[in-house]
This record gives C-alpha cells, structure tokens and sequence, in this order.
C-alpha cells in the first residue's frame, strides 16, 4: 500500500516559563490510504499534539514543532507557507475536533460554517455550496437538514453538533480525516451512531483515518493499526487483533489490564496503574514509565514521590517495561 503520512522523528513543545519543554519526542509512524490507525494513552501524553502538529494548528507562539519531518502524499509539511497549509487543511486533511461546542462558530449558523470551507476551497457558487451544505447535513444523518441548516450550535444536542463537524471535515472529500476523541462526552448509544457513521463514511470514500481516543474499546471496534502513546513517546505499535492478544510493553498491559470486565466475584475491583504521568518539565530522557512505576518480582509497584530520578539508570527500551 502507498503511505498517505509518513511522520518522522516529530518533536514538538511549547515555550513556557520554565523554558522549552517537549510534549511529543521523537515519535515516528506511517499511515497508508484507506486505512485507519489509532493512538490511544492517558491524557496528556501527546495524542492531541501530535495531530495539531501535523495540520499546524498548535497554539502559536508557544506551540511548535522543533524537529522531524511531516510528509503528506510524499509532500513536506513542516515549515510549509501558511497558504499552503490553508489548502491542505479542510482540502486535503479533515479535522473532527474533541469538544464541537469549543470548535463550531457559536454566532454563525451551521450552514454558514459547513459552505464557508466549501467555498473557500472548491470553485462553487453559494447555491451549489448551501445545496451541498444540505446534502452532507442530510449525509450525517441530521433530520430535516434543509431546516436544521439555519440553526446555531447551541441549538443542536451534543451528537447532532459533532454531526455537523464531520460533515465540515468531510465536505471537501479529504483523503485523511484525523478524529481526535470524536466520542467524547457523548451518550453511549451517540458514541456508536457517530463511530458507524465515520466508518461507513471512510468505507465510502476510501480515505485513511488517524482516531485519537483514550478508549481501547473504540480502538478494537474501528482501527486496523493502533500505538499507544505515553508520556509524548510511542511505546508499542501493533496491529489490533495482535496488540490485545499480546501486548508487550508493561503500560500497554496496564491499560487492557483497566478494561471493566464483568465478573463472578460481587466486590471485584476494577485494575488501575498505580501513580501519574510525570509532569512535562520532569520528563528523563531514558524509560518514562520506569520514572512512575518500578518492580517487585512480577508487580508493578508506584516509585515513591519523593525519590529524584536518576535518568542515566534508564534505557531508552528499558528491559523492565518489556
């Protein structure tokens, strides 16, 4: 298969007070067409800022990518003029974004939002962009579209927004659409009608999909490839079916180990992994999972709060988290 996105060796970070602190390090993949691959991890192990990275959308002047390459359709992005990134963004790339109500103009109508990309990229007249408008609202599966086009936001439910925001991302027929957490706050009968809904849509158009979530119930259900992602690094990469069957790095067993099983005991406890995600200005450059948890025979065990971390003890693939 064609590779779509080739990421190399990304490093992206943000100026702060503290100094420059990288959020993703080093991360590399590769993203062929029709296919769909996730990135699941905590919160705040670089998922969103990996994806914002790519379109050039980190908040400027702090965000930044500080080294690798971003290759789209054997195209390099990183360092690209604005105006090219203004055609490759809603052109090219559809972005669905986390929270709809935060990303969708709430003093503009949908209609307005949806024909504004549609002209901007595509040479329509307005008529055609408002017939189109209606057309993907109907697509989405937005009831009386031809109506429902005059509303505002914040007249639409939670599910019917993020409708309207896959409708925007795919409006242009892009050949990747990066979804990041589209499910989230979402009732969970909402959550399966929207991940339907982009399956049939990418099946239909044949365009790669990169999902970001921290579910590993939606990874199994929609992705052919996921990475898991901590602390701004990949840990583990593997095909779906492989990764839940035989995981390899200790986070990873961790994060399927959290799953809510049911289960013949009345008080079973749901697993957790002990202790957080070091904070980005203490990040070391060797194992970040050694800098949270250590061993004790088979059990992992929370590193004491106190302890400093020496990060010359840590390998970059350290045997422990394997």
């Amino acid at each position: 298969m064609s590779k779509l996105l080739e990421i190399d060796s990304l490093e992206s970070g943000f100026d702060t007070e503290a100094g420059l602190v990288r959020a993703v390090d080093g991360v590399s993949f590769e993203l062929e067409k029709g296919r769909t691959l996730g990135i699941v991890g905590e919160s705040g192990c670089g998922k969103t800022v990996t994806a914002m990275s790519i379109v050039d959308l980190l908040p400027k002047p702090a965000g930044q990518v500080l080294n690798g390459n971003i290759r789209f359709m054997g195209r390099e992005l990183r360092g690209a003029e604005p105006e090219v990134m203004y055609d490759v963004r809603g052109n090219d790339i559809g972005v669905i974004f986390q929270e709809p109500m935060a990303a969708l103009n709430p003093v503009q109508r949908v209609g307005k939002q949806i024909t504004e990309s549609l002209l901007l990229h595509k040479e329509i007249s307005k008529q055609e962009a408002l017939i189109k408008a209606i057309d993907l609202l109907d697509a989405v599966g937005i009831p009386s579209p031809d109506m429902r086009i005059s509303d505002y936001p914040h007249q639409l439910s939670g599910g019917m927004r993020q409708r309207v925001m896959i409708a925007i991302a795919l409006c242009c027929d892009p050949d990747l659409l990066i979804a990041d957490e589209p499910t989230t706050a979402l009732d969970v009968t909402v959550q399966a009608q929207i991940l339907d809904l982009m399956g049939k849509m990418q099946k239909d158009r044949g365009m790669a999909t990169l999902l970001i979530t921290h579910d590993l119930g939606v990874i199994a259900e929609q992705c052919d490839e996921v990475i898991v992602m901590y602390a701004g690094r990949i840990v583990e990469r593997a095909p779906v079916k492989e990764l839940f069957a035989k995981p390899k790095h200790a986070y990873t067993k961790g994060l399927l180990a959290s799953i809510p099983r049911l289960s013949n005991e009345r008080k079973s406890k749901l697993r957790t992994i002990p202790g957080q995600v070091a904070s980005i200005q203490e990040f070391v450059s060797g194992c970040r999972f050694c800098q949270r948890m250590e061993r004790e025979g088979d059990t992992l065990i929370t590193r004491p709060a106190y302890e400093k971390v020496d990060s010359a003890r840590f390998l970059e693939n350290c045997p422990e988290c394997t």
